[in-house]
């Protein structure tokens, strides 16, 4: 993209400067004007596409560490404000968010009120999925009451 300056002549614009000609900033999040996908701002750098909160993150903060993830605090996708952005392991950013892992995971007790603590909790070893040690015994007694095995 090029800018006209006073004489008539073109000058091209720097990366950072297309990057933050895209952004209303505010108090709270600044938001992202340009193309997004799923929420996320995009933006294109050469030949790629590159998501706009990790630009804004590695030109304001530092550069993002092989293998981690930048988490938006704000949970507000198109939001790249550097102090709404924190870097997290990608476990971290699945589990501070609003999937119903997220919020499964996020519980201390099981739906009968048992502790999900370390004595208490049972970790099918298929799928990982917590269980209330105590359920699960009550539930087998139950089952074998009923089935007379």
């Amino acid at each position: 993209m090029n800018t006209t300056i006073s004489d008539g002549r073109r000058q091209r614009m720097s990366i950072e400067q297309r990057f933050w000609g895209k952004v209303s900033r505010s108090d709270g999040c600044w938001l992202w004007l340009g193309a997004k996908t799923n929420g996320y701002g995009v933006m294109r750098m050469g030949d790629r596409n590159v998501l706009a909160h990790r630009y804004s993150y590695e030109v304001s903060i530092a550069p993002i560490p092989d293998g981690l993830q930048i988490d938006h605090l704000c949970r507000n996708r198109a939001c790249v404000n550097p102090c709404h952005l924190d870097v997290v392991t990608n476990k971290e950013n699945c589990l501070c968010g609003e999937s119903a892992n997220a919020e499964n995971a996020r519980k201390t007790e099981c739906k009968r009120g048992h502790p999900f603590n370390e004595d208490n909790t049972y970790l099918k070893p298929d799928n990982g999925q917590r269980q209330c040690r105590i359920c699960r015994h009550d539930a087998r007694i139950v089952y074998h009451e009923r089935t007379g095995k």
